[in-house]
């Protein structure tokens, strides 16, 4: 019993009943904001509102007691959730330069960046996967640059003989910003990939469109009247498939090798 009780002390309850409300709120939000897009979709847009809380509320008020003094020494009632994650990783008690930095990046890029792509989701713009991969690659980058120094330097600062602190604070916690980025990029990955390799094949078969575009269509007819007699039936062939391929340079490479 008394075991459980030091696992279970009032700071730690507080620390994960403020982040289980905001994901609560995270879930709430996602619903209504993707009450029009896919399960898939969905999931999606509640880790990004989820992401940008963290962003903003929790590593936006580390930034603020680090700035103006320590964790360790504040009285602020926001300063007793880092105290507690701070008994896993002693850093983040003591205004460590490098920790603030990252989490100064983090709030001033990854949170933006958060609402951009849940604005992107919601509105279906055709920039949502390159604001994800961004996204992601910052994350991604950001959880590296906080623990491979540590890592390097025989994980001083990490308190890993506590299980509670090892598998909830440090591995669990921490380890949603690599799988989540991993699999959002997977994801971007496939969407932006799949057109690419149809529009491909079908330069490498010959699957052109039989169809000539207006654009063809005048140029054929302006080279027949000025040039005189019959115009080769190879020109307006290219023309058109230039006309269809234009922007894929591997298709403009395929279709050149047709002719």
């Amino acid at each position: 019993m008394a075991a459980l009780t030091d696992f279970l002390s009032s700071s730690m309850v507080v620390s994960l009943g403020a982040t289980a409300v905001l994901a609560i709120l995270s879930l709430f939000l996602a619903q209504y904001s993707g009450k029009n897009r896919s399960k898939i979709d969905r999931l999606v847009l509640w880790w990004l509102w989820w992401d940008a809380f963290v962003h903003f509320l929790l590593e936006g008020s580390f930034i603020y007691l680090s700035l103006t003094g320590t964790v360790a020494k504040s009285q602020h009632w926001v300063a007793d959730l880092w105290k507690e994650y701070g008994k896993a990783d002693k850093r983040w008690l003591v205004s460590d330069p490098t920790v603030v930095s990252l989490e100064i990046l983090t709030v001033l890029v990854c949170g933006p960046a958060c609402l951009a792509l849940i604005y992107s989701i919601v509105r279906q713009r055709y920039y949502r996967h390159g604001f994800q991969v961004a996204l992601c690659i910052c994350e991604l980058y950001g959880g590296w640059m906080t623990f491979a120094p540590e890592w390097l330097s025989g994980s001083r600062n990490l308190v890993t003989s506590n299980p509670l602190y090892l598998w909830v604070y440090l591995v669990f916690f921490n380890g949603l910003w690599v799988v989540v980025p991993v699999l959002l990029l997977y994801q971007s990955w496939v969407a932006c990939s799949a057109p690419v390799k149809l529009s491909y094949s079908r330069a490498v078969t010959g699957s052109y469109s039989t169809t000539p575009s207006r654009g063809a269509t005048v140029k054929q007819q302006t080279n027949y009247t000025s040039g005189g007699g019959v115009t080769s039936s190879t020109q307006y062939t290219a023309t058109t498939r230039e006309y269809t391929l234009r922007g894929d340079r591997y298709n403009l490479r395929a279709a050149k090798k047709l002719e």
